[in-house]
């Protein structure tokens, strides 16, 4: 202690520690004396999780909510069966309209109202009489019966004959012959007649197309066939 006050340094001394303390580098210091900087993890914000699933719970019961007033709108009153019929209009239903087109032959349609209301009518010949020939000739039948010549028929008509119906009476195979006739374009140009005979179930008026020869006959009979129409050649 004398010694350094003898020589009167001790200002200088301690001045001269300081500034050798400062030449130091800031930059170059212990790690131990460093106080560690730890890492901070930032918390969950538990608020903001908190909104957002309020926001998605409302948004849902709002959704759930449009969707059943949507379907509840209406007129929700129950319907009730009473019993009542539904009432026919005063006009009549079915008309015949103004220009139904087409062409219209005379009668079209009668025999089906008749027919309905439990009438019968009977098939007529048309008006112009068939010719007959000079010489008649009276074909037997191959069942045995014998040929119907009266006078307001052509059952004497001669020929090949191609059978092509049997009837319970003569006006239904003249009836016959003109549903045929018109029906079957193979039979125009021929002439016919009925034929009178037995069978099972009684006399039968067999209605027989009449043809020039055998040949010709069959001929007709396979046209009629590939038409739909059964026919036999009677010889």
């Amino acid at each position: 202690m004398g010694e350094f006050s003898r020589n009167g340094d001790g200002g200088s001394f301690g001045t001269g520690s300081t500034a050798q303390l400062a030449l130091d580098d800031e930059d170059d210091r212990l790690p131990w004396l460093e106080s560690g900087e730890e890492d901070v993890e930032e918390g969950v914000d538990t608020g903001r999780l908190v909104g957002f699933a309020l926001i998605g719970l409302a948004a849902l019961v709002a959704i759930v909510g449009l969707i059943w007033w949507l379907g509840n709108r209406g007129d929700s009153a129950e319907l009730v069966a009473d019993g009542r019929t539904i009432e026919a209009p005063d006009a009549p239903y079915k008309t015949r309209p103004e220009n139904p087109g087409g062409k219209e032959f005379a009668g079209t349609g009668d025999t089906s109202f008749k027919v309905g209301e439990g009438a019968s009518t009977d098939s007529k010949l048309a008006t112009a009489p068939a010719a007959k020939p000079s010489v008649p000739a009276k074909q037997p039948d191959a069942a045995g019966g014998k040929v119907n010549d009266g006078a307001n028929d052509t059952a004497n008509v001669p020929g090949v004959g191609v059978q092509v119906g049997a009837y319970n009476s003569k006006e239904q195979a003249q009836a016959g012959w003109t549903t045929l006739y018109t029906a079957n374009e193979a039979l125009h140009g021929y002439k016919y007649r009925i034929v009178q005979g037995t069978a099972d179930i009684g006399t039968v008026y067999r209605l027989q197309a009449v043809t020039g020869d055998v040949a010709s006959a069959e001929a007709l009979c396979s046209r009629l066939k590939a038409a739909g129409t059964a026919c036999q050649v009677k010889r």
